[in-house]
């Protein structure tokens, strides 16, 4: 049924809000469910062995899902029927200012929107009363919407006598605008709520999650003015902070429902907000993506799925996860952290580097090094929280191409994530609720070049007191100094076989095709397959493959206190304090390729003394570190 203008004008737009209000408390209730099964109920059977225990956590998981998304469609009715009422009485508004004229003059407005007027002003040959009349609206091109924008600059000469003619048909002419629009309206979220409809027998699956994001989608189209721009997504972490904290309860819960990809990746939104954002979005994710067959898409998915595993199946005794970000974006994003960043005392940020992109292996092996991270500081300082950031595209290895190999070789990523960085990082600095937090940066690999190249910035690293490098090939800078903590604030791991934090500066990396090639004669076979790989392939892979020989090679050629990017971290002249840490086995030769030693710096079960003196740095306790000598 077409809507009609007394149905506008006569429209109960609090019916909607009070509807709208009804959904946001089964949501929430939903979301209090999920609370109790995830936090209460599975937890208790954690330590229950046997088939009866295993099938009612199974049940659990299956109930705890449903809730989720009873959760967030009923979160999207609510904004659905706030957002139709907010654009339905916009138009009201409108016509009943339109009706509000048309009374105020003597016309009558009929059912159908066209309007009568009565007898006024005088024939211009006969001078007769010009009789009244009845018009209906009309779409009026351009130059009849008035003097402003009419081609000769006045408005049009009149065709009818009678001055209310002209009026009336402007009022008639509003009306059917304004139902035009109302109508609209009505059809759009019709439509809208129409695909908001539980699967029977509401058996969540990866598939219906994917049908929830298509959900999310037309709703956020439909409610783009409504809430979209309330979002101060420009704005400074400290001022998002400040936005959050001045929303009310039901706008808290509405933008969650409605944008949680956009409030789970906004710095300066307290964790805890973000972690519950970014685990609605992560199930519509994981749907969108179990439908697309790509490599990429796949291989993202299964990251995702591994991360959803975790934060459902926490160990029993690892610190909370908070999921902080998640994206398809590029390679994939995702940002993990152990421990409360807003509660704990101590806080670090990790950045993993060379090869890092959402997958399997980051879900594997990354966010345990973020784990183990917190776990040791914990046993120093139990109000600590350690942090994994893949909120840039790092470098890959080996690439398809081989000349794409040589992204390793250049600053761009580095340079395109330290901004993200430090905007993730003044976000933390907004919402962590102590009075003079401890905050440590650490970056791994590539990724201690993007922690570098954030130090570089106007600024350094927001709320950072302790910079940790661990297997560089460089920061960029000459000297700790540069770092903005100040050198006794720099702590550097780097082992003797990592080709990595042995990398060669611009002018070795020439000289390293003849490094490498020594390198191969040194390693063997291994030396010689990777040692194709480019310039970058002999420096950092055919290099290693050879043995710590070929890089000897290659330093016997230029200043051997440079590395790839800036002075090798590990030098006397850099100036930063070197922790002791394992050197692990040499690459190829001893363990089970050429990056071995490469890995094992937050592993405290292959280089405990490594793992150790991060964990000691991260809890604020840094003058208890064992230090070895400089290279």
């Amino acid at each position: 049924m077409t809507l009609t203008w007394h149905q506008l004008r006569d429209l109960k737009t609090q019916e909607f809000t009070e509807a709208a209000a009804a959904w946001a408390d089964v949501s929430t209730r939903a979301d209090a469910g999920r609370d109790r099964i995830s936090v209460g109920m599975i937890k208790s059977l954690e330590d229950q062995k046997g088939v009866s225990a295993a099938a009612a956590r199974d049940r659990l998981r299956r109930v705890d899902r449903n809730f989720d998304f009873i959760h967030t469609e009923c979160g999207l009715v609510r904004t659905t029927l706030n957002s139709l009422a907010h654009e339905l009485a916009e138009e009201q508004v409108r016509l009943k200012a339109a009706l509000e004229d048309a009374s105020a003059r003597g016309f009558t407005v009929h059912p159908d929107g066209s309007v009568q007027y009565p007898p006024g002003g005088e024939n211009f040959l006969t001078k007769e009363p010009a009789p009244g009349g009845s018009v209906r609206g009309v779409d009026k091109p351009l130059y009849l919407q008035g003097a402003d924008t009419h081609p000769l600059g006045k408005a049009p000469f009149p065709t009818n006598a009678n001055p209310n003619h002209g009026l009336a048909q402007e009022i008639a002419t509003r009306i059917l605008d304004v139902m035009k629009a109302a109508q609209g309206v009505d059809s759009r979220f019709t439509q809208a709520l129409h695909r908001l409809k539980a699967p029977e027998g509401l058996d969540v699956t990866e598939a219906t999650w994917a049908d929830a994001a298509g959900d999310a989608a037309v709703v956020r189209k439909e409610a783009a003015d409504y809430l979209r721009d309330t979002i101060p997504e420009g704005s400074s972490p400290a001022d998002r902070s400040s936005w959050w904290k001045g929303l009310s309860d039901d706008q808290r819960a509405e933008l969650l429902a409605t944008y949680p990809d956009v409030i789970g990746n906004l710095d300066g939104v307290p964790s805890e907000v973000r972690d519950e954002a970014n685990r609605d979005n992560l199930q519509m994710l994981i749907g969108k993506l179990s439908e697309q067959s790509d490599e990429k898409s796949q291989t993202q998915l299964a990251g995702m799925r591994s991360i959803d595993d975790q934060l459902r199946n926490p160990g029993p005794k690892d610190p909370p996860m908070y999921l902080l970000g998640i994206g398809d974006q590029g390679g994939g994003r995702a940002i993990v952290a152990y421990g409360n960043p807003d509660t704990s005392r101590n806080v670090s940020a990790y950045i993993p580097g060379l090869g890092t992109a959402l997958d399997p292996e980051f879900a594997r092996n990354d966010l345990t090094r973020a784990r183990d991270t917190a776990i040791g500081a914990r046993i120093h300082d139990g109000s600590s929280a350690s942090i994994v950031w893949l909120g840039y595209d790092a470098p890959q290895l080996p690439a398809a191409r081989v000349i794409d190999n040589t992204d390793v070789m250049f600053k761009e990523h580095a340079e395109k994530g330290a901004p993200a960085y430090n905007q993730f990082m003044a976000g933390i600095s907004a919402t962590n609720q102590n009075p003079d937090p401890h905050v440590t940066a650490i970056g791994h690999s590539y990724g201690s070049l993007t922690v570098g190249q954030a130090a570089l910035q106007s600024g350094g690293i927001p709320g950072v007191d302790d910079i940790v490098l661990v297997g560089s090939p460089g920061t960029g800078a000459q000297r700790a100094d540069q770092l903005g903590v100040g050198k006794d604030h720099v702590f550097v791991g780097a082992s003797d076989h990592d080709p990595v934090s042995m990398a060669p500066n611009k002018v070795q990396s020439g000289a390293m095709q003849v490094g490498a090639g020594a390198g191969a004669v040194a390693g063997g076979v291994a030396g010689s397959v990777l040692g194709p790989l480019g310039s970058v392939g002999g420096a950092l892979i055919g290099g290693a493959a050879g043995g710590v020989h070929g890089f000897l090679v290659g330093d016997a050629v230029t200043d051997d206190s440079q590395n790839y990017f800036g002075t090798d971290p590990a030098r006397r002249e850099f100036g930063a304090k070197r922790f002791l840490v394992d050197d692990g086995p040499l690459p190829v030769i001893e363990g089970q390729g050429p990056m071995d030693a490469h890995s094992n710096y937050f592993n405290p079960n292959k280089d405990a003394m490594s793992a150790d003196n991060i964990a000691l740095v991260v809890s604020g306790k840094s003058d208890k570190i064992v230090t070895e000598e400089h290279r």
